[in-house]
């Protein structure tokens, strides 16, 4: 049995889940996401927690099991808490700036780089070299920031660019570094 699959996934307060067939829906503060799972998958809502079982033991349900129970269960997250990404812009003069709805980025390039908020995305720049990226849709929302991030990925020498909070860019020496003849 999947050790992810077999585990029920509590429904807090103010959350309503809706099964229609293969499509839930769960719609909560945040916001309302629907997510169309399996055929092989049963989902059911037993009082206050989501249980997902598969029908026999074959491997694509095996596989399909603790995906789906994760999918069900970030919708559940998404709905109360969001999900959120936070980039840093590093380098010289590289700075980030908010303009109605649009992140406006001086990344090094003659021009300014501009990205628009889309549905169900929303953008906060607390700082010029801080952006962060927050919606219910976990997907959405890595998605949107690899595209961000993507405008200027950072560069492994002085590791200017913009980048995840959380990563670690890997440095390289330079030239220089070699020692000489």
């Amino acid at each position: 049995m999947s050790r992810i699959g077999r585990q029920p996934i509590a429904v807090p307060a103010g959350v309503n889940v809706k099964i229609d067939g293969s499509t839930v829906t769960v719609k909560g503060p945040k916001g309302t996401l629907t997510e169309t799972v399996h055929p092989n998958m049963q989902v059911a809502v037993e009082g206050a927690e989501i249980r997902v079982t598969r029908p026999d033991d074959s491997n694509l349900n095996k596989s399909l099991h603790g995906l789906t129970r994760t999918l069900i269960h970030n919708m559940v997250v998404g709905v109360t808490e969001g999900f959120k990404k936070e980039l840093e812009v590093n380098g010289v003069g590289y700075r980030a700036a908010k303009q109605g709805k649009d992140l406006v980025m001086n990344i090094g390039y003659s021009h300014q780089v501009t990205v628009s908020e889309v549905d169900g995305i929303t953008i906060d720049v607390p700082a010029p070299n801080k952006i962060i990226i927050s919606g219910p849709n976990k997907q959405q929302v890595g998605q949107f920031a690899a595209e961000v991030r993507e405008k200027r990925p950072p560069e492994p020498y002085k590791g200017k660019g913009i980048k995840y909070a959380d990563e670690h860019i890997r440095r390289k020496e330079g030239k220089a570094g070699k020692g000489g003849k």
